[in-house]
């Protein structure tokens, strides 16, 4: 847990690290979490169950991913469409979280929430591993350069691909 200024924060590395073992998916029900997505940090996720998923996690590093999201569900508005996804895989150490989470930042702004929706999530790549902040702001600067790194990422003509395949 080291701390550093927003300046230095944007600064990073990212996408620099080799995650062997991808693309992985995970799919479940879109479960409430903490509520301080959307409220502190502006950047609202999509949470899904850990549980399926703690003995395939022991092969990753927790930290933030980039992949693409669709919802599964006919019913559902956003059926088959798959959005430009920013998620995070571990225990977010600014908040001393006590659970390991995965949390799927959909890059899209969304009127409604989707709690109780049936999500899948395509990881295909990872951008860094988890950082401690030492303030609010440094946290907002780095998701905002995470975000910025994914859809920068989602543009190579590879992932394009990967996503016309999907839709």
């Amino acid at each position: 847990s080291t701390s550093r200024s927003p300046q230095v924060a944007r600064k990073l590395s990212r996408g620099t690290y080799e995650v062997p073992k991808l693309p992985i998916t995970f799919e479940g029900e879109v479960i409430k979490g903490f509520g301080r997505g959307s409220k502190e940090l502006g950047c609202p996720t999509a949470n899904i169950p850990i549980e399926p998923y703690e003995d395939l996690l022991k092969e990753y590093p927790n930290g933030v991913y980039f992949g693409y999201s669709s919802f599964t569900n006919p019913r559902s508005p956003h059926y088959k469409k798959s959005f430009p996804t920013a998620m995070s895989i571990g225990w977010n150490p600014y908040y001393k979280n006590e659970k390991k989470t995965i949390e799927a930042h959909l890059i899209r702004t969304f009127d409604e929430d989707f709690y109780g929706e049936h999500i899948r999530i395509d990881v295909l790549g990872y951008i860094r591993p988890e950082w401690n902040f030492t303030s609010l702001d440094q946290l907002i600067q780095a998701i905002k350069d995470d975000i910025e790194y994914t859809n920068n990422k989602l543009e190579s003509p590879a992932f394009v691909q990967y996503r016309n395949k999907m839709d």
